[in-house]
């Protein structure tokens, strides 16, 4: 890093620095505030413009960078009840921008992602739940708010290299539980789990449906290496039961290192897997406890 600094107080100090000017600073001004060097600071805001932190503008013959409207600097875990507020107040006022920047700030001032996905988004998912089964919304709001946050959590995934012997498939057995499959895998994927997102697969309900899963999961855990978990996310006992029985019919062909996991949302619990939560925040939890040998 330039003169000792890490990413994160490069960042800081350019915010600051953009922050203070109202026409813009060229590159060079940047670099000689920040004291770095040009070529690197250079590579430093192709990576904030590329983040969504800065933005350039062409002025006449020069090129003006400035912070990006809505980019600051927030302080965790005291910030963490501030952007839960916020980011409620700017989904159901539909400010997509407003949105996803606070969650780009809140990813680069270094918000734990789990947090994060406990603390702002499950919140938001419940919230839109709620108000549409009160009809204060109706179907096309929902879903739009819905995407929102779905956009929201995207933002949140990790593009480090995963640890290939740490392996989750995640299924959702109706549409509703798809964004709670979505936050649980962007939860993972910071803590070094290699992701595979199905998806809804309501309508893959059938007496052939675990030898169509058996066949997925033979193709893509070919070594065997380490762990492999099957995380279901039901609204209903009905899904809850029919996907984890499923999955524990093919447990025998992969071994004592196939797990399956259920978050399930219904009053009653009847799936069949070694761990079953209706609270997200402990199926992850359960989930990163499995030992990798």
């Amino acid at each position: 890093m330039a003169k000792g600094y890490s990413l994160q107080e490069i960042q800081e100090k350019l915010i600051e620095a953009l922050s203070d000017s109202k026409t813009g600073l060229s590159g060079v001004e940047i670099a000689e505030r920040l004291k770095v060097n040009r070529a690197t600071m250079a590579k430093y805001l192709n990576v904030f413009a590329a983040e969504g932190i800065v933005r350039q503008k062409n002025i006449g013959n020069a090129n003006l960078w400035f912070v990006d409207f809505g980019t600051e600097t927030l302080q965790f875990p005291a910030d963490y009840y501030r952007v839960k507020e916020k980011f409620l107040e700017h989904l159901i006022a539909n400010q997509q921008h407003q949105t996803y920047q606070l969650i780009r700030n809140s990813f680069h001032s270094g918000a734990d992602i789990t947090t994060l996905i406990n603390e702002v988004i499950l919140p938001a998912i419940v919230s839109v739940e709620d108000l549409y089964l009160k009809a204060k919304i109706g179907t096309s709001e929902a879903k739009m708010l819905r995407g929102i946050i779905a956009n929201s959590i995207q933002i949140l995934n990790s593009h480090d290299a995963p640890d290939t012997k740490r392996n989750i498939v995640l299924l959702s057995a109706d549409t509703s539980s798809v964004l709670y499959s979505q936050a649980a895998s962007a939860a993972l994927a910071s803590k070094g789990w290699q992701i595979w997102q199905i998806g809804d697969v309501s309508d893959s309900i059938g007496v052939l449906y675990d030898l169509d899963l058996q066949k997925f999961i033979t193709k893509i855990w070919k070594q065997k290496q380490g762990a492999m978990i099957i995380a279901i996310f039901s609204a209903t006992e009905e899904g809850a039961k029919f996907f984890s029985e499923s999955a524990s019919s093919i447990k025998p062909k992969f071994g004592k290192n196939l797990h399956i996991v259920v978050h399930s949302r219904a009053q009653k619990q009847s799936a069949k897997a070694e761990f079953a939560s209706e609270k997200l925040e402990a199926v992850i939890q359960w989930i990163d406890s499995i030992s990798v040998l």
